[in-house]
């Protein structure tokens, strides 16, 4: 089992009501971990990605949910990660501020 799936929570099922989404992409970018989890919606899916970095010992996230939606399940994870890659470069470590 990959670093990025036990991180994540491993695979799991394709994100009906009530489950976590299924990671799509995965991969590291500056130090932190990006999983791209499309969410099924009717016959779309919506852009949604897990962003995580170990800081003092403790694992942040940041789960970013958007409102745009795609035809593919393929091209939702790659639109997911192309953002992701920009909140990071934006916001770095004050992503995970509360």
């Amino acid at each position: 089992m990959s670093f990025l799936k036990k991180l994540f929570g491993g695979g799991t099922d394709s994100g009906g009501k009530g489950s976590e989404p299924q990671v799509a992409a995965e991969e590291f970018y500056k130090g932190y971990a990006v999983a791209a989890t499309p969410m099924k919606e009717g016959a779309q899916f919506r852009l949604a990605a897990r962003i995580s970095k170990e800081i003092d010992g403790e694992t942040k996230t940041h789960t970013m949910i958007r409102a745009d939606v795609f035809q593919s399940k393929d091209e939702a994870a790659n639109f997911a990660m192309q953002k992701a890659r920009s909140l990071i470069d934006e916001q770095g470590d004050a992503l995970f501020s509360t």
